[in-house]
Order: C-alpha cells, then sequence, then structure tokens
C-alpha cells in the first residue's frame, strides 16, 4: 500500500470530487474480476472512485483496505459508499509503426461565399496523407506529377 503525505492527499480529494465512479461493488463483494476492472480503472485514470452497494461499513473499510493492498494503491479518502483510491499512471512508451509516411491530418478550408457579400463559410476535413486541397476547396487524391514523353524528346 503506497502513503500519500497530507497535501498530496487533499489535493487528490479535491481532484476526485468532480469524478464519478467508475466501478460500482455489488452484494457479490471484492471479486477478480472487480479487482481486475478497478486495475484496469487505475492504469489509465489514476484517480478514481469507486461505489459500494452495503450498508455494512466494516464490510467497506475491509473492502476499501483489501483493494489498496492487492492494488498497491493509496487510499485518499472514504465517504460513506465511495471510495477514492490513486495510483500513478504506468507510463507505456509506444512504438512506431514500420510505416513511414503521413498520417491523417487537419485542414481548414475557407470558401468564398458565391455572392461575395456572405461570410466565408469554413470547414475543418480531416485528409489522409496522399491527398491534397486543391484552390476551389475540393480534396483530391495527390499523384505524382507525369512526365510528357514529347517534352522529354524537346528537351534533348
Amino acid at each position: 500500500m503506497q502513503k500519500l503525505t497530507p497535501v498530496e492527499r487533499s489535493a487528490l480529494r479535491a481532484e476526485a470530487h468532480a469524478l464519478k465512479p467508475v466501478v460500482i461493488i455489488g452484494e457479490a463483494g471484492l471479486t477478480p474480476a472487480v479487482i481486475k476492472e478497478i486495475s484496469a480503472s487505475l492504469d489509465s485514470h489514476g484517480l478514481i472512485k469507486v461505489r459500494v452497494l452495503g450498508d455494512d461499513r466494516a464490510m467497506r473499510t475491509e473492502i476499501y483496505e483489501n483493494i489498496c493492498t492487492e492494488l498497491d494503491a493509496a487510499p485518499v479518502q472514504h465517504i460513506g459508499k465511495l471510495l477514492v483510491i490513486y495510483r500513478p499512471k504506468v507510463e507505456v512508451a509506444k512504438e512506431r509503426s514500420g510505416k513511414s509516411g503521413k498520417g491523417m491530418r487537419e485542414v481548414t478550408i475557407v470558401k468564398a461565399s458565391a455572392s461575395g457579400t456572405k461570410r466565408p463559410s469554413v470547414t475543418k476535413v480531416m485528409i489522409k496523407g496522399n491527398e491534397r486541397v486543391t484552390e476551389g476547396g475540393t480534396i483530391k487524391r495527390a499523384k505524382p506529377r507525369q512526365s510528357s514523353p514529347k517534352k522529354g524528346a524537346l528537351g534533348k
């Protein structure tokens, strides 16, 4: 179980105030599936709220302690049926794929109105690496420029 200083715990309580419960523990209690779900939530969020259904306060306290010891998490707050738990997120380095090239990118297209008196229309579009935007604002697939055999013969 991790230990937090009072200042850290206070900051985490303030941050957790706006959160909604991510996991709800029902009458079956703390099953392996629930622990796995809590662990996945802690990996992705870092700070989560868990709601425990049931009126037995001693049982809720026991569940709270079990979660923190099994998942190496820090207890932040236990108010009523809500448990706030913190574990630092694990940073995973993403591997780049073997393919190199341009991916999707966002482009803003501004077209003037037909009459010229109204506002221009502005649209944001995602285009692929092999596409381009023409002067008229349409999207075309970019092709390599073709060389003319006639022009090539003239230059010789």
